[in-house]
């Protein structure tokens, strides 16, 4: 067996170990007090999901990864109800994140790639605090109201764009890391693969039309 076989094959085995390796990550990142508030790999394991799980896979599985570690830590960490109405919000965002993902598609380079995490970080950002701040009453129900709501938050409470930039910081970090383990593992493409022609075979030349006598 040569050694490009056998690297081959290594890279085909850690390419389909990724996926649970990720989600593995995503949810020892939402332990309590493991990183710092909203510092996680959420939103970074949800976009690459779309971009490099397989169609159903990249569905169904980082959601239900985010349900059971939010069922897990409400019941048995918060001691408070298994579900609440705010928690279909987060995930329609967490949705769109998947689907963000899956637009921009593999085929983007890892710039691209954190570019568009960091885009979707952005807009769950936006989606989930302004949900927040048409449904506490904390908040004045103008403009005024919604930019304390993006910014500094409710009274009481660390200020909001503290969140965003530990979310923003973690994004781009985690997306980073998950991009390049996704590089590295991926298999080498062949000539074929790139669309290149083959070299002609021995014996497949066109013949050259004999000179006459």
């Amino acid at each position: 067996m040569t050694a490009s076989v056998v690297s081959a094959a290594v890279r085909d085995l850690l390419q389909r170990a990724l996926p649970g390796l990720f989600l593995a990550v995503l949810a020892a990142s939402r332990w309590p007090g493991l990183m710092p508030q909203n510092f996680s790999a959420v939103y970074a394991l949800l976009f690459c999901a779309g971009a490099w799980f397989p169609r159903r896979l990249a569905w169904w599985a980082p959601l239900a990864t985010l349900l059971a570690t939010d069922l897990a830590l409400n019941v048995f960490h918060y001691h408070t109800a298994p579900l609440a109405g705010w928690m279909l919000v987060n995930y329609a965002a967490y949705a769109g994140l998947i689907a963000l993902g899956r637009w921009i598609g593999r085929g983007a380079p890892l710039a691209g790639q954190v570019g568009g995490s960091l885009l979707g970080a952005i807009l769950f950002y936006l989606v989930t605090n302004t949900a927040s701040w048409i449904e506490l009453p904390a908040y004045t129900k103008d403009l005024r109201g919604w930019i304390q709501a993006l910014t500094l938050g409710s009274e009481g409470w660390p200020a909001t764009w503290t969140f965003f930039r530990n979310t923003l910081t973690s994004t781009g970090l985690f997306t980073t890391l998950f991009g390049a383990a996704h590089l590295l593992t991926r298999p080498t493409e062949s000539p074929r693969d790139k669309g290149e022609e083959e070299a002609p075979k021995d014996g497949e030349e066109a013949a050259e039309e004999a000179p006459a006598a």
